[in-house]
């Protein structure tokens, strides 16, 4: 009793050490290393103070009950269940837990299997068990504080003490300790800590609403732009913009010596037509924010740190967008993307950008496409944007993302005989890793090529916008690069009508503007600002307003109202159709289902239920084992095969998902002269 007298009268300060320790272990499960958090901790002192006394703080209210030992317990395995799920969720993809993943909760049985093997699901219910069994024991066994809980002073000084801690990190912005601004979330998770970012990415999002917004300050704004002239008429030729998976100049890495130029048709490209730095919001990771700048004109900086508008106010709601303003000239729409039609929730997001159809992986034939890693190549790309070309008598904008640079990059020599070699890193690992990288590109740059020579010769009028999404994960810093500068790739505008070429950098949310002007194109509010304004006075400021009278205000440059509606956006330019289906082998009742437009991605749905499915061919998909009565129902359906991938133990967040179709169709009588 005396030593828990004892601990009583030095609660705060048991407390404090407490957290300070909780926060280690929280760090070491985040980071899966004791030396790295060991190092993180000497190395930003400041930064780890603030985070232990972010736990000591919202631990404070353990003040106010008296199972005060369970209640410590309680909070302490709270934050321990976060650690675990940022260290399970890091094990598997590039970007940690934040805010927006919480969305996702309610999907989190469904999804688990994407971050942990079944065994790995077993064990962490039963140790999900075993610590609420605990806690049960712990809530019935531990000791009562005795003394008078005061509840008068306690909850006053808890909210005092919260307060002053808004004070200091305040204070911690102001000094820059911390920042508010994610270039790359990943990289702001390792130098600002766990529990500060998470925090910062749950409570700081959207667009924060302008001191001086008013009707009257966006009808300023608008005024702003009557120098521009009217949108032309006549004809307008096809764009296509290219977006490339972490695809940049090797070359302007200062350390490295590569046997030979990995880009040379970009590099040719970036001569002959225009071109320039491309400033993007991202470095790393992130394809999708650069994504939304070019497709929408808006800034990330003015929305909250590290968030994705795709994961959060473009799931609510439609946005003006290149795809929106075109079609309103009598465009098809379409997106393009030689991976997954559920990564970052393009299948959701893209029917609120104005896109009329969206091909992913799961539609392309991509059989013997597929690099080292898993990722399919962009060569598959070429055809599917002649495609989009062809499915319509109207001109098209086809948005195509690329992937096939994707990383994590290997740290073995998995390529047999490269066709570049790379040296003048650190480590060895570190030259595979390029090595990987480099001949990766070397492939874009080649699919880049034949994309070009093709459209060369196309018939009608196209422009082709090209550029890289973001520095590929290579934990470049400033003093690697000739040009001093992360945030940077490099874009071409190619066309087969002779365009003045025309030199200058750019913002990704400053492109699309700068294409429409190019062909006489000025409409859509955002575009029409970038044309009229691009680094005037109050350029940024005025943005900002405008981006949140569009996505959070009153929408007063629209009159009041959202002129924009959710497209019916189809997945696949073509309909997969059954025809017919053929019993083939009675021994082991195999069956071939005759149709048209199938893929590696094609599989066969029996009275409701996913059967095991071999692709053929385009047209023939093969099952077997089940013998099929005359009124089984059967369906071809498009599904993710992301468990079939190999080595994506850095791939971002996935989630499996089927999209039936219209197919479904009643098993035929056969005669028995049709079996054998």
């Amino acid at each position: 009793m005396k030593l828990y007298r004892v601990c009583n009268r030095i609660s705060l300060l048991l407390h404090a050490l407490f957290s300070a320790a909780g926060y280690f272990l929280v760090e070491t499960i985040c980071r899966h290393s004791f030396t790295e958090t060991w190092t993180f901790m000497r190395e930003r002192p400041l930064v780890f103070a603030y985070n232990a006394g972010f736990i000591f703080v919202t631990s404070l209210i353990v003040y106010l009950f008296r199972k005060r030992c369970f209640m410590r317990l309680l909070v302490a395995y709270f934050w321990l269940l976060l650690a675990a799920v940022n260290g399970i969720i890091l094990s598997a993809r590039v970007t940690p837990f934040t805010g927006p993943d919480l969305h996702l909760l309610s999907d989190a049985f469904g999804l688990v299997n994407k971050y942990l093997p079944p065994a790995g699901v077993v064990i962490a219910c039963i140790l999900f068990a075993l610590m609420l069994l605990f806690l049960l024991v712990v809530l019935i066994k531990s000791p009562k504080y005795k003394g008078p809980l005061k509840y008068r002073y306690n909850i006053p000084l808890i909210l005092a003490a919260a307060a002053a801690f808004g004070g200091v990190t305040q204070l911690a912005l102001e000094k820059r300790v911390l920042s508010n601004y994610f270039g790359n979330i990943a990289f702001a998770y390792e130098d600002y800590g766990y529990p500060y970012c998470l925090a910062t990415t749950i409570f700081n999002t959207g667009i924060s609403c302008p001191r001086d917004y008013s009707d009257g300050e966006i009808r300023r704004i608008q005024h702003t732009e009557d120098n521009l002239p009217q949108t032309r008429e006549g004809e307008y030729p096809n764009i296509i913009f290219l977006q490339l998976e972490s695809f940049f100049d090797p070359e302007l890495v200062n350390y490295l010596k590569i046997s030979e130029d990995p880009i040379p048709t970009f590099r040719q490209l970036m001569k002959d037509y225009s071109s320039g730095y491309f400033k993007v919001p991202a470095v790393g990771a992130g394809t999708a924010n650069t994504e939304f700048e070019t497709i929408t004109g808006m800034s990330l900086h003015y929305f909250g740190p590290g968030e994705y508008p795709y994961k959060s106010i473009l799931k609510e709601t439609a946005c003006e967008s290149a795809a929106y303003v075109l079609k309103n000239l009598g465009y098809a729409t379409h997106a393009v993307h030689n991976h997954e039609a559920n990564f970052y929730g393009r299948k959701t997001v893209f029917p609120n950008l104005g896109f009329d159809t969206f091909t992913s992986e799961e539609y392309m034939p991509k059989e013997n496409q597929i690099n080292p890693q898993g990722w399919v190549k962009d060569s598959i790309l070429t055809e599917e944007i002649f495609k989009c070309l062809n499915a319509t008598e109207e001109k098209d904008y086809i948005y195509t993302i690329s992937v096939q640079g994707h990383g994590a990059y290997p740290e073995e020599p998995i390529l047999e005989d490269p066709l570049i070699t790379v040296t003048g890193s650190a480590t060895q690992e570190k030259n595979y890793q390029w090595e990987y990288y480099v001949n990766q590109i070397r492939e874009m740059d080649d699919f880049i090529k034949d994309l070009v020579t093709q459209l060369s010769n196309y018939e009608e009028d196209v422009i082709l916008v090209m550029y890289g999404d973001h520095l590929p994960t290579m934990d470049l810093t400033v003093e690697d690069l000739e040009n001093r500068y992360l945030f940077q790739t490099q874009y071409v505008i190619w066309d087969n009508f002779g365009m003045k070429k025309r030199d200058e950098n750019l913002s990704s949310y400053q492109i699309a503007a700068e294409v429409l002007d190019r062909i006489g194109i000025h409409e859509g509010s955002i575009f029409r600002y970038h044309q009229a304004r691009k680094n005037t006075k109050n350029y940024q400021v005025d943005l900002e307003t405008l981006q949140y009278d569009i996505l959070y205000g009153e929408r007063y440059v629209y009159g009041g109202e959202m002129p924009f509606r959710r497209t019916k956006m189809r997945l696949g330019l073509y309909d997969v159709t059954l025809d017919s289906l053929e019993l083939i082998s009675l021994a082991d009742f195999t069956y071939y289902i005759r149709g048209s437009n199938f893929t590696p991605s094609s599989q066969v749905q029996l009275n409701g239920e996913w059967y095991d499915t071999v692709y053929v061919s385009p047209v023939t998909l093969m099952i077997s084992g089940t013998e099929l009565d005359p009124f089984d129902r059967i369906a071809v359906a498009q599904r993710s095969n992301s468990s079939t991938r190999k080595a994506l133990s850095k791939s971002y967040d996935r989630a499996c998902y089927a999209v039936l179709l219209n197919s479904e169709w009643k098993l035929p009588e056969l005669p028995e002269e049709n079996v054998g």
